[in-house]
């Protein structure tokens, strides 16, 4: 598999940028303090990072409500800065990948000034624009996923817009094909730059249902939140009509004959859709996105059994495409805290697990900043909130903001992350894991998250090898991986608890024990896993 596109089997770094390093001293993260970082980020021993949006924004969602898609915002520097970026990645091997944000704009984009302003401007279609009924209320019961009607009144044209996530991050009309090919060709301006792949977020939510109807009543026993609270009312629909509609295939098709342009560039689609892990499968196929990941493990839910459902449910699907994994990002609770023991102190081996079998999946990984350190879930208190979407939903959603906390570098008092007080707070438990102090540690989360990674980086059947699970009781999730002959059989305790298990195979071990790495036999029989215990065993 010498020859197989970096992009399969790539471990990818997400860098929040906000919260990454701030060079300036205005307490918000930068691309300089990314460039100053990427020396560290490379001995990590990932592939690629990937750098959420810092373009031009008033900033209603931190980047996601876009302004201008072809400049930097100067919070977060210049177009230099992110030359400069580039080239030093590139010349420490890593691959650059960027958010784009395609189904919506913010509110203060020159396109929807313009078309906000009349009925019959040049861009007046270019978003999602319907009169009103009779009595004046919307024109369907289409939800924002931040809560209330996904429709917003503007009165110079007396019609609705569409707002499938904040009120200022209207919908393009993805129906125009004017719309689609300023967007293809903003995309391009990217490429061109030398970006080596493109995160597309909410890459189902570009096209609506044109017959604007209804989305049905979702049954209460089935209101279970997908990257959003379960109590948000965006829960109470089946939502068929305000994204993933069939028109979408054609346009994944045209931005992927793009792509296919220039050499070794690869498109990750998040979905998030009523059955994301089939909309992957679609969207991954038949020259579509190259990649694909979903919520599904970035939920609650967590057990050897769901884990194993939900990647044999996809590898069940996806017959051409190539899965990715996450099981935290810049949208979810940190994942120590949502699938740990509440009100305690995660263990390092559970951290280290949890990367161990994140990374033993088939498919690509990404990392979000600060996994490689086992951070928790910061508590930020009210008064401190910056996202909206917990501000709308508190006390019972707390938003985002608890795994946004800038990153530790230092035990300081701002954590290495600033010279002036960041833009959100450093909980005194992330100063204990920062950077400096576990570099010093040969036992810490940090060391052995580098260590397993140079060890899976020469694990060929890890990287590309074909996925079989084993029937294993609770709570042990094994399986094997598979490629040119050569098998790994891969066990992960997902229990604190010592657990016996039946292995009835023979084969040379390495075992990450914990986390400490030992050497053994495997002998066909029973097998001691510790809590927390990862097996690898090369199997005959």
């Amino acid at each position: 598999m010498s020859d197989a596109p970096w992009w399969r089997s790539a471990v990818i770094y997400q860098i929040y940028p906000r919260s990454f390093l701030d060079t300036n001293g205005d307490g918000v993260g930068d691309l300089p303090g990314i460039i100053q970082r990427l020396d560290y980020v490379a001995s990590l021993g990932v592939d690629a990072i990937w750098v959420a949006p810092f373009f031009r924004s008033p900033m209603a969602d931190f980047g996601y409500d876009i302004a201008d898609y072809r400049d930097v915002d100067p919070l977060f520097g210049s177009l230099a800065d992110f030359d400069r970026l580039l080239a030093k990645a590139h010349g420490l091997g890593l691959k650059v990948m960027i958010d784009q944000v395609l189904s919506h704009t913010s509110n203060e984009h020159a396109w929807f000034r313009e078309s906000r302003e009349s009925r019959d401007n040049p861009k007046a279609d270019w978003y999602v624009w319907v009169d009103a009924q009779a009595d004046g209320t919307p024109p369907n019961n289409w939800l924002s996923l931040f809560g209330g009607s996904a429709w917003r009144w503007e009165p110079r044209r007396k019609q609705y817009y569409l707002h499938n996530f904040l009120s200022s991050q209207p919908d393009l009309n993805f129906h125009h094909p004017d719309v689609r090919r300023a967007v293809l060709d903003n995309v391009k301006f990217w490429l061109d730059r030398g970006v080596d792949g493109l995160r597309l977020d909410a890459i189902n939510f570009c096209f609506h249902d044109r017959q604007l109807r209804d989305n049905p009543a979702k049954p209460v026993e089935s209101r279970v939140g997908r990257g959003f609270s379960a109590d948000n009312p965006y829960a109470f629909q089946c939502h068929w009509y305000n994204n993933t509609q069939p028109e979408n295939l054609s346009f994944l098709a045209d931005l992927r004959a793009l792509m296919d342009r220039y050499p070794e560039v690869a498109a990750l689609g998040e979905i998030s859709s009523e059955d994301s892990l089939a909309t992957m499968a679609e969207y991954t196929c038949d020259q579509r996105l190259h990649m694909g990941y979903s919520f599904e493990l970035l939920t609650d839910d967590f057990s050897a059994g769901y884990i194993r459902d939900t990647v044999q449910n996809l590898e069940s699907q996806m017959t051409e495409g190539w899965p990715c994994w996450a099981i935290s990002n810049h949208d979810v609770k940190r994942v120590v805290t949502r699938w740990g023991r509440a009100g305690q102190a995660p263990p390092a081996a559970w951290a280290s697990m949890l990367t161990a079998m994140l990374c033993s999946l088939r498919g690509s990984v990404c990392i979000y900043q600060g996994e490689e350190l086992g951070l928790s879930e910061a508590e930020v208190p009210f008064e401190a909130l910056q996202d909206p979407y917990g501000i709308a939903f508190w006390p019972s959603f707390k938003g985002r903001d608890g795994c946004r906390t800038p990153m530790p570098w230092d035990d300081g008092v701002h954590a290495g992350f600033s010279a002036a007080a960041p833009w959100l707070p450093v909980p005194d438990e992330h100063r204990a894991l920062a950077v400096a102090q576990q570099e010093r540690d040969p036992a810490s989360v940090l060391n052995h998250f580098r260590a397993f990674m140079q060890w899976r980086r020469d694990q060929p059947a890890l990287r590309w090898g074909d996925i079989a699970f084993l029937d294993t009781p609770e709570p042990v999730l094994a399986f094997t991986r598979s490629l040119a002959g050569e098998s790994v059989l891969v066990a992960f305790n997902l229990a604190e608890r010592v657990v016996d298990l039946a292995v009835p195979v023979v084969g040379e071990v390495v075992c990450l024990q914990g986390h400490g790495l030992a050497q053994g036999v495997l002998d066909g029989g029973r097998l001691r896993l510790p809590g927390f215990g990862v097996l690898f065993a090369r199997v005959e």
